[in-house]
């Protein structure tokens, strides 16, 4: 009997050990399990945090960098007669421009003092004319200087991204660009290229074609690569979406031409329409309109209706021009 107990109670023994050490084996293959189930986490986060750490700090770098360059572009607004000259392509000098202008505006107050304009007056024009007319020129060409560039930039960025993804350094894609894209993007590139020569770096070379250019779309180039420059990156997908940007930007520049063109042509009509009257008014009737000249009250009427007409003009010029 005695022996009897004793195995049962050896057998119950047995089981409960066996019993206790079986869930600790699967417990411990679970807790491994969970463990690495947990590391993986923890890894897996810090990969995250650190893909989103890279993701801020090129954020900041992409503001730091439009905003220095927004901060320039608005720094140039107010330009000098120099930087006038500079950005329309033209290679004369400040002291050649301002005698052209001196000879203009001689040679303007001959022609009205021979058209029989009284004295004051032909002086008045004269001067008027000397400096705002030779700015209006230069205006008008450095502005389709800016647009024949803007017209053969995504061109030119494009040219670049197939050079990048080829395998071609960015100096020697740009080298492409200076050789093969048409004017003026062609001499402006060429004109990057050359100050790297003289030991620039590239981030600061692209700066002299955004003094030379001073547009939003030159800017945003500017600012992909200087961030490129600094902090990596995939420099051809930048680019192509940037050129991808840079055309959207001017099928909606055409788009707002086509939709304000009704309104610049009612604008140029209302603004002739009073010099052509005068003229058809005055073949008619020559002698209607000569107490305008003739009078010293017909003089101060004609300056206030010219002064008025420039107004208007002026005004209606402003709303029509639409910036995007």
């Amino acid at each position: 009997m005695t022996t009897l107990l004793l195995l049962v109670l050896f057998a119950v023994t047995i089981g409960a050990a066996g019993f206790a050490l079986v869930p600790s084996a699967l417990g411990n293959k679970r807790a491994q399990a969970r463990m690495k189930a947990f590391q993986g986490d923890i890894r897996a986060n810090r990969s995250n945090a650190d893909a989103s750490r890279v993701r801020e700090t090129r954020r900041k770098s992409v503001q730091q960098a439009l905003k220095s360059q927004a901060d320039e572009l608005n720094a140039r607004k107010r330009l000098t007669l120099e930087n006038l000259i500079f950005q329309a392509g033209m290679t004369i000098s400040k002291g050649t421009f301002i005698r052209n202008s001196v000879i203009f505006g001689a040679v303007l107050f001959v022609i009205l003092f021979l058209a029989q304009v009284p004295f004051y007056f032909a002086g008045i024009f004269a001067v008027a004319g000397a400096y705002l007319l030779p700015r209006m020129y230069v205006s008008q060409k450095r502005k389709r200087y800016q647009d024949k560039f803007l017209e053969e930039l995504p061109n030119a960025i494009e040219a670049i991204v197939r050079g990048v993804k080829t395998g071609l350094p960015l100096n020697d894609s740009m080298r492409v660009v200076a050789k093969d894209t048409k004017e003026p993007v062609r001499s402006e590139f060429a004109r990057v290229l050359d100050q790297q020569s003289f030991g620039f770096s590239m981030q600061e070379a692209v700066q002299i074609l955004l003094e030379r250019v001073p547009l939003p779309e030159v800017n945003f180039f500017v600012v992909v690569i200087s961030v490129q420059q600094q902090s990596g990156g995939n420099l051809s997908e930048a680019l192509g979406n940037l050129a991808r940007v840079l055309r959207n930007r001017k099928k909606m520049k055409q788009k707002v031409k086509a939709m304000s063109s009704e309104a610049k042509a009612s604008a140029g009509i209302i603004g002739s329409l009073p010099i052509v009257v005068a003229i058809l008014v005055s073949l008619v009737s020559p002698s209607y309109l000569v107490p305008l000249f003739a009078t010293p009250i017909g003089n101060v009427c004609l300056g206030i209706g010219i002064l008025m007409l420039a107004a208007g003009i002026f005004v209606m010029h402003r709303m029509v021009q639409f910036e995007i």
